[in-house]
């Protein structure tokens, strides 16, 4: 992208703002893992947004994941975890996860998977244990008998927002929204 997708104007925020605003109604705490020039992102983090640092990102994401529980502490049930370029999911999705009763609910639209996805703690564990080279999906694809599937009305959970096309394209839908 040039810049941080972290920091990208979005709906009078960023990417960051709007989707901590999003998860603070349902998660305590948000926390947002930064990787590449993570110091300087990290001065932009929303207030109450527990901010963290993964020098080990050139590593993969499961890095940032990583880090990310180890920030949650012990105190929690679940997770939801998400990326930070798909900011356009809507309340109503999270609130659907929470709801689904399962182990691991990932959301649907027409068909295709996507972000966030809500994890219960027994299965996030299991990611502190993953050697480096593993991948996000190892943990998910081992256990996908518990995985439910939750069909939402929420085409921002495919967001993947990785050039300026892209992001143009979800301005443009946004502004037919309005």
């Amino acid at each position: 992208m040039g810049r941080p997708k972290a920091l990208l104007p979005f709906r009078g925020g960023t990417f960051l703002s709007v989707l901590a605003e999003t998860f603070r109604q349902y998660a305590d705490p948000v926390v947002a893992v930064f990787g590449f020039n993570g110091e300087e992102v990290k001065k932009s983090v929303p207030d109450g947004v527990v901010a963290v640092v993964n020098s080990d990102y050139r590593l993969g994401m499961l890095t940032s994941l990583q880090a990310g529980l180890r920030a949650c502490g012990a105190g929690y049930d679940a997770v939801l975890f998400t990326l930070v370029d798909h900011p356009a999911v809507r309340p109503e999705t999270l609130v659907a996860l929470m709801s689904a009763d399962a182990d691991v609910a990932i959301p649907r639209f027409k068909g295709r998977r996507g972000h966030p996805v809500l994890m219960r703690r027994d299965l996030a564990e299991l990611y502190l244990a993953e050697p480096l080279s593993a991948k996000v999906r190892d943990v998910i694809d081992r256990h996908a008998d518990r995985i439910r599937y939750v069909e939402v009305d929420d085409p921002g959970i495919c967001d993947d927002v990785d050039d300026p096309a892209l992001y143009a394209a979800l301005l443009a839908r946004e502004a037919a929204r309005l």
